[in-house]
C-alpha cells in the first residue's frame, strides 16, 4: 500500500499526487515534476511520504513519456497521411519525386534527403532528385548494384542505416561513391526501398552532415514514406505514359485523319479527272482539272516534249533531266520551283506534266499529283487509239483513192464521213525525210491533216498528204518548214494538182512523185515545190505541160511590162539571144544606138532579176521564148494551144 501524503501546506492526503496530475495534464516539462519531492521535504514530512512521492514522481515521468510517444506518433502518422494525400494528388513524375524528399526532409528533420532510381538496362541506380545537396557531383552519382549503403539498399531490398559512412566497413566503397560522399558532408545515413510488390524501383535516403544514430521508429518512418512514395511514382510513371499514350493516340489519330483527308480528296480527284475522260474532255480540260485541284498552273507536254495543253502558266519546256528522273523513279520530282511528272503506260514514256507555281507541294498534294499523270497517261491513250484507229481509216481511204479501188461516188463519201469534202480542190503531197523514222514522219503529217481536213497515209513507201490546196507550190514550201519543225528535220515536199473529185488523185500522186525525184536529183534537200517551180524540168516531167502556165512564169513581167508601156523588149531579148547574147549584133539586128541596147537590157534586168544572165536562166528563157514562138505559130496557124 502506499503511504498516506498529507498536503505540505494544509497537511490534506494526497495534493502532491494532484498536483502531479495536474502537471501531466498540462504537459509540463519532465524538471517541473520534482518539485512535489522538493517542497514536502522542505516541509518536513516524513520519510515514508517522501519517498511515496517520490515514487508517484517517477510514474507520472512515465506516463509523460508514453503519452509523449503517442503524440509523436501520431504527429508522424498525421505527416504521414497528409503526404500520402499530397502524393497522390500529384501527376508529373518530377513533382512526385521532389515532393517525397521535401517530405523525408520534414518528417526526419534531417540536413539531407535524395532519392535513387533503378535503371534496369544499365543494371545499377542513379541520383534523381536531392533536398538539401550542394555537390554537383553527389547529384550524378551513379551506385552499382551492392555499392555504398543504396546499392545495397537496393540490392537487398532491405533498409540499412549507419552513424558514420565513412567509416563503416558493411558498405563496399568505391572511390566515386566516397568522393562524392565527402564533397557533400555527408556521415549519417540511412537508406530505405521504394518498393511495388517484390520489386525495387529505388532508393529513399535521409542523411545528416554529422554523425549520429538513426532510431528505429525513424527507419519505419521513412519506410511507411517510401511505401506511400512508390506507390505515388508508379502512379506517376503510369500517368506520365498515359498522357505519352494519349499524345502520341492524338497525333496518330490526326496523322490518320490527314491521310483519310488525302485519300478522300486524291480519289475525289481521280474522280473527277476520269469521269472527265470518259465525258471525252480533251487535255486542255484535263489540264484545268488539275490546275484547279492543286491551285497551279499546268503544262502537259508530249513524249518529244511537243506543248499538248498550257493553262495559267507560262510557256516551259519539259526539262530533259527532270523527266528521265521522274521516269527512272516513278515520282514527281522538284526542279527550279517546278515539280515535272512523267507520264507513263508501263515503261513507256507518253509524255510529262509540269505545274507551276508551287514550289511547296507537301506530300499529299504531291501523290494526287502523280494520280492526275496516271489519268493523263490513259486520256493520251486513248487519244492514241482514237488516232490510230482514225488515222488508219484514213490511210486506207487514202490508198483506195490513190489506186481507184472503187467507184468515185463511193470514194467521195467515205471522204464525206471524214469530213474531208473531196468536191473542193486538193493538193496532193509526196513527203520525205530521209533522217527519221517513217513513223514519226507520218504521225506529224497525220496531225497536220486533222487540222487542215486532209488525209495522210503511207503509199509506195511515201508519205503521202493530200488536203485542200489551190496554191500547190506556196502549200508545198509551207509544209516543208511546218513538218521540219515538228520532227527537227530536213522534209522535202513534192506537190501535185489541184484536182476536183477523187478522180485525179491517182495521178497528181504519180507527177508528185516525179517531182520528189527532180527534187532530189537537184538537191533540192528540205524545200518544197510543184513542177511548174521547176523550170523546163518539170515541164518536161509534166503529164500535162502547162505551156502557158510555164511560159507566164518565166516571161510574165517582160509580157506584162510591154503590154502595159507598148514596149517590146521580148523582141529585144529574142534578137539577144540569137545574136549570141553579143550586144553589137544585137544592136545591129535591131538597128538601134548600142546605148539603147544597153538601156533595154538593163530594163529586162531589172523585171527577171540581176541573175537573168546566168546559163541555167538563160537556158530557162530561151525555152520559154521558143515554146511561146512556137505557141503563137500554132495559134496563128488555128492549131491547139499548148
Amino acid at each position: 500500500m502506499p503511504t498516506t501524503v498529507k498536503d505540505p501546506g494544509t497537511g490534506q492526503p494526497w495534493s502532491a499526487l494532484r498536483h502531479l496530475l495536474d502537471l501531466l495534464a498540462q504537459g509540463a516539462p519532465p524538471e517541473h515534476f520534482t518539485r512535489p519531492a522538493e517542497e514536502a521535504r522542505a516541509a518536513n514530512m516524513g520519510e515514508s511520504e517522501v519517498a511515496a512521492i517520490a515514487e508517484a514522481t517517477q510514474v507520472a515521468l512515465r506516463i509523460r513519456r508514453t503519452l509523449s510517444q503517442h503524440r509523436r506518433r501520431e504527429a508522424e502518422l498525421a505527416a504521414l497521411f497528409d503526404s500520402a494525400g499530397d502524393l497522390a494528388a500529384l501527376r508529373d513524375l518530377d513533382a512526385v519525386l521532389r515532393a517525397i524528399t521535401r517530405r523525408a526532409k520534414l518528417l526526419l528533420g534531417t540536413d539531407v534527403t535524395y532519392l535513387s532510381l533503378n535503371d534496369d538496362e544499365a543494371g545499377d541506380t542513379y541520383m534523381r532528385v536531392t533536398d538539401g545537396c550542394v555537390s554537383a557531383a553527389f547529384q550524378q552519382v551513379r551506385l552499382g548494384m551492392g555499392e555504398g549503403l543504396g546499392g545495397l539498399v537496393a540490392e537487398s531490398a532491405r533498409p540499412y542505416t549507419t552513424g558514420d559512412y565513412r567509416d563503416d566497413t558493411r558498405f563496399k566503397h568505391t572511390s566515386t561513391i566516397d568522393g562524392a560522399v565527402i564533397e557533400e558532408g555527408l556521415h549519417a545515413i540511412l537508406g530505405v526501398p521504394l518498393r511495388l510488390g517484390t520489386r525495387v524501383i529505388g532508393v529513399l535516403y535521409a542523411a545528416d552532415r554529422t554523425a549520429r544514430t538513426f532510431g528505429p521508429d525513424e527507419v519505419a518512418l521513412l519506410s511507411s514514406l517510401a511505401d506511400h512514395a512508390a506507390i505515388a511514382i508508379d502512379s506517376a510513371r503510369l500517368m506520365d505514359e498515359t498522357r505519352t499514350a494519349l499524345v502520341e493516340l492524338n497525333e496518330a489519330s490526326q496523322t490518320i485523319e490527314a491521310h483519310s483527308e488525302a485519300m478522300r480528296r486524291a480519289e475525289e480527284a481521280h474522280d473527277r479527272l476520269t469521269d472527265l475522260v470518259l465525258r471525252g474532255g480533251d487535255i486542255t480540260d484535263v489540264a484545268s482539272a488539275i490546275g484547279g485541284i492543286l491551285r497551279c498552273g499546268t503544262l502537259i507536254h508530249d513524249a518529244d516534249g511537243g506543248e499538248l495543253a498550257r493553262v495559267g502558266a507560262e510557256a516551259l519546256l519539259p526539262p530533259a533531266q527532270a523527266v528521265a528522273a521522274s521516269r527512272a523513279g516513278g515520282r514527281a520530282v522538284p526542279v527550279d520551283g517546278t515539280w515535272v511528272c512523267a507520264v507513263l503506260a508501263g515503261h513507256e514514256l507518253l509524255g510529262s506534266i509540269a505545274l507551276t507555281g508551287r514550289p511547296d507541294l507537301s506530300e499529299a498534294d504531291r501523290r494526287l499529283f502523280e494520280r492526275a499523270s496516271v489519268v493523263t497517261a490513259l486520256l493520251l491513250l486513248l487519244r492514241r487509239s482514237v488516232a490510230e484507229t482514225e488515222d488508219r481509216i484514213r490511210g486506207e481511204l487514202l490508198g483506195d483513192l490513190l489506186t481507184r479501188a472503187t467507184d468515185p461516188g463511193t470514194l467521195s463519201a467515205r471522204a464525206r464521213r471524214l469530213k474531208v469534202n473531196l468536191d473542193h480542190p486538193h493538193t496532193v503531197f509526196v513527203l520525205h525525210a530521209p533522217t527519221v523514222p517513217r513513223p514519226r514522219l507520218l504521225a506529224a503529217a497525220a496531225r497536220t491533216a486533222q487540222t487542215r481536213h486532209g488525209l495522210a497515209g503511207t503509199h509506195h513507201e511515201e508519205v503521202v498528204f493530200v488536203c485542200p490546196s489551190d496554191t500547190p507550190s506556196a502549200c508545198a514550201a509551207h509544209l516543208a518548214d511546218e513538218l521540219g519543225q515538228a520532227i527537227a528535220a530536213p522534209v522535202t515536199v513534192a506537190a501535185a494538182g489541184p484536182v476536183t473529185g477523187p478522180e485525179g488523185l491517182a495521178d497528181a500522186h504519180a507527177e508528185a512523185l516525179r517531182c520528189l525525184s527532180a527534187l532530189s536529183a537537184l538537191g533540192h534537200h528540205g524545200r518544197g515545190a510543184a513542177l511548174a517551180d521547176l523550170g523546163f524540168v518539170g515541164v518536161l516531167l509534166g503529164d500535162q505541160a502547162d505551156l502557158s502556165g510555164y511560159i507566164h512564169q518565166t516571161l510574165g513581167p517582160l509580157l506584162e511590162y510591154d503590154a502595159k508601156r507598148g514596149t517590146d523588149l521580148l523582141h529585144t531579148l529574142q534578137v539577144y539571144f540569137a545574136a549570141g547574147m553579143n550586144q553589137t549584133k544585137a544592136r545591129d539586128a535591131l538597128h538601134v544606138h548600142i546605148n539603147t541596147v544597153v538601156q533595154r537590157l538593163d530594163r529586162i534586168g531589172q523585171l527577171l532579176g540581176r541573175d537573168w544572165q546566168r546559163p541555167e536562166k538563160t537556158l530557162e528563157l530561151q525555152l520559154a521564148l521558143r515554146i511561146a514562138q512556137v505557141s503563137s505559130a500554132t495559134t496563128q496557124a488555128g492549131g491547139p494551144r499548148g
